[in-house]
């Protein structure tokens, strides 16, 4: 399975596109930081339309809970090396894909592999430079040959690259 994490989305109808993208592709949605909306906004549940119940979505509150929770540390009590339920050694992150604008090296390279996060930015910031230098060198973009714009809807950016990964992982 693919993770979708959104950095302190701002605008409910982005993030409710996004969660009905994901729950079409059974990809976990994790949601950081300060969000610019209530969970319960109705823009945000109209986006989602009536497919909420299958988005499996996790909300947390820093960066740090949300690099915990990949690892399956969700305490931050496990020693590194300790082997989680799900299979996967504490410390051992999965690997984290920041798709940000600009970004030298485009999503197409990106050797994608199960249980890769695809992180995307605020609509109106995108990532902080912490994470994007932390991710450097898991950092793609989407290129924009026209030149007319300086980045795509956030919805649409995550559309393309998850869908991309998709076929790539499975052969469609």
């Amino acid at each position: 399975m693919l993770h979708v994490a959104l950095w302190e989305p701002e605008i409910p109808p982005n993030t409710g596109n996004i969660a009905r993208l994901c729950a079409a592709t059974n990809t976990r949605l994790h949601l950081i930081g300060k969000l610019g909306f209530r969970l319960d906004d109705r823009a945000l549940k109209r986006a989602g339309l009536d497919y909420w119940h299958a988005v499996d979505v996790v909300r947390h509150v820093t960066f740090a809970d949300f690099e915990r929770a990949l690892t399956g540390d969700v305490n931050g009590d496990l020693s590194p090396g300790t082997l989680t339920d799900a299979g996967r050694t504490v410390g051992a992150l999965p690997r984290v894909w920041c798709v940000e604008t600009p970004a030298e090296r485009p999503y197409t390279q990106a050797a994608f592999a199960d249980g890769d996060c695809l992180l995307f930015g605020s609509e109106s910031s995108g990532l902080p430079p912490s994470v994007r230098e932390r991710y450097a060198d898991r950092l793609v973009g989407i290129p924009m040959p026209g030149g007319a714009v300086r980045s795509l809807n956030l919805a649409t950016a995550v559309g393309i690259v998850l869908y991309d990964a998709l076929r790539r992982l499975h052969g469609w």
